[in-house]
């Protein structure tokens, strides 16, 4: 069935309005997507990391969630939503449950690339039949924006701040993506909010209705980490895919493929000088960040372009 933009944002909303996430956040974009895709009989069970999105959709008695929730820790997202889906496979074998439900657990990046990454492992590696979404906006939000491991490398920080002493995180951002494809699962995909968010509802709905483990990394900036206005959300993104910083692609059954390649590549400088916490890069006898960081983006890009041939 061919995607049909009008037809996703006529479902129902899985996530209500009214939660207390900043505006020009990309965590409540990224779970609206992903939850489009599920299909309106299926029912989901949502585990979510502690983070900006669980202290912003949740608090009690309130909550922004239409499906079952639960709130876990920043460490075992993974090894919760595992339990559960087991659980349940456990009771459908008995009659016990006849509805369809489907396991979908969030994190951002600290509770995902960090603080969750054995329970992440685990569950990926013991085949749990859920889906696992980082929303990654590459630093620790909700506690100060202090460094992730997801954090690009000369990213302005609170832990990692650009001064005289260092220029920036010192290190290059990790790449989640590929440490999960080598876990063999049957699919993973990296995607964000381009154009008519095609590419994401697309993957949301493989990993969904793929049957065993599966992973989505999608780009969520920050207005407030990242420091940029509001408005602007939808263009960092476009920037960032067609700089080739955040490249789009899936790895389906251990096979790679580039699900968007730019007409034209943009230069990394484009991408950065959006963002605030990428200043100090632009400054008199820093251009050598600059083309380091360009340097690293064409490497990881022509890596990715041999494993997708």
């Amino acid at each position: 069935m061919a995607y049909s933009l009008k037809e996703q944002v006529e479902k129902p909303e899985r996530l209500a309005g009214g939660h207390r996430l900043c505006a020009g956040c990309g965590a409540s974009v990224a779970v609206r997507g992903v939850l489009r895709a599920l299909k309106p009989e299926d029912k989901a069970v949502i585990t979510n990391a502690t983070s900006c999105l669980e202290v912003s959709s949740y608090l009690y008695p309130y909550t922004a969630w239409q499906d079952s929730y639960i709130h876990s820790a920043f460490e075992n997202a993974g090894a919760t939503a595992g339990g559960v889906e087991a659980a349940y496979r456990v009771l459908k074998k008995k009659g016990k449950i006849d509805d369809t439900f489907k396991f979908i657990a969030f994190g951002g990046d600290g509770g995902t690339y960090d603080i969750g990454l054995q329970s992440l492992s685990g569950a990926m590696e013991r085949g749990h039949d859920m889906v696992y979404v980082c929303y990654d906006n590459e630093a620790y939000m909700n506690t100060g924006i202090q460094r992730s491991s997801s954090t690009p490398r000369f990213a302005d920080a609170t832990t990692t701040p650009a001064g005289s002493v260092i220029p920036g995180k010192p290190q290059n951002k990790k790449d989640l993506t590929a440490i999960i494809a080598a876990h063999n699962i049957p699919y993973v995909a990296q995607t964000t909010f381009i154009g008519n968010f095609k590419d994401m509802h697309e993957k949301a709905e493989k990993a969904i209705y793929t049957k065993g483990p599966a992973f989505l990394n999608i780009m969520s900036p920050c207005p407030r980490g990242w420091r940029y206005e509001a408005e602007d959300l939808a263009e960092i993104c476009k920037l960032a895919v067609d700089s080739c910083v955040w490249p789009l692609f899936e790895v389906e059954s251990g096979i790679w493929k580039l699900t968007y390649e730019p007409r034209k590549k943009l230069t990394v400088e484009e991408y950065l000088k959006k963002q605030g916490r990428f200043k100090h890069m632009f400054e008199d006898g820093n251009d050598w960040m600059i083309e380091a960081a360009q340097k690293y983006v064409d490497e990881k890009w022509e890596t990715l372009l041999a494993r997708c041939k």
